[in-house]
């Protein structure tokens, strides 16, 4: 029988066991690995990080909800009815013309679903676990951003307690832009820290 899948050497045990268990059912024609790969990326690509955006873009727009989410984002993150797994303790990070912000869980892959959506694989990645505390500037600029010498970079840990959210700077040339046309501006990688927000078009 032939197999078109890659091979697992690569795969944490875990991650093995998921793609064994896939082959099985799809060999037994209980599942569609094409409707799997769909499920998956909307919900890494599309669902959840569209919630974050628009807590985001609801932050640039109301300062009364930004000051809200500085100081209790569980509360203003839950007013937009965006809870659930692994986003019930949050604390959002809000990037400056000083400090740019940068997400990272050195111990597993603690990630906010419900505002992001399931965490990048890369995010899970020990290398991206370990060398975003040690040279976050270096990663930084391995995601394509670049930034000043003189910014400063906050890497923020989670935990299984808290999970952070970073709220991106806001796009110059968007006065008066609706917060549905923000949120198009506002990528996952952005606030997990790896890139920036989009400039407008």
């Amino acid at each position: 029988m032939s197999h078109d899948h890659d091979h697992d050497n690569e795969l944490d045990p875990f991650a093995a066991r998921v793609r064994a268990l896939e082959t099985i059912l799809t060999e037994k024609g209980l599942i569609d690995p094409a409707a799997i790969d769909v499920i998956v990326d909307t919900y890494e690509t599309k669902i959840g990080p569209r919630n974050g955006a628009r807590v985001v873009a609801k932050a640039w727009s109301d300062p009364a909800y930004a000051d809200w989410l500085k100081r209790d984002a569980t509360a203003a993150i839950e007013s937009l009815s965006y809870t659930g797994r692994q986003g019930e303790h949050m604390q959002a990070v809000f990037n400056t013309e000083e400090t740019h912000n940068l997400v990272v869980c050195t111990l597993c892959s603690c990630y906010p679903w419900s505002v992001l959506g399931l965490p990048p694989v890369w995010y899970k990645a020990p290398p991206y676990r370990s060398r975003a505390v040690i040279d976050p500037r270096g990663v930084l600029e391995e995601f394509g951003l670049t930034l000043p010498a003189e910014k400063k970079i906050r890497v923020w840990d989670s935990t299984a307690e808290l999970r952070y959210l970073v709220v991106p700077m806001r796009p110059q040339n968007t006065e008066g832009w609706s917060e549905e046309q923000l949120a198009e501006l506002i990528s996952r990688d952005a606030m997990i820290g790896t890139a920036v927000a989009k400039a407008p078009a």
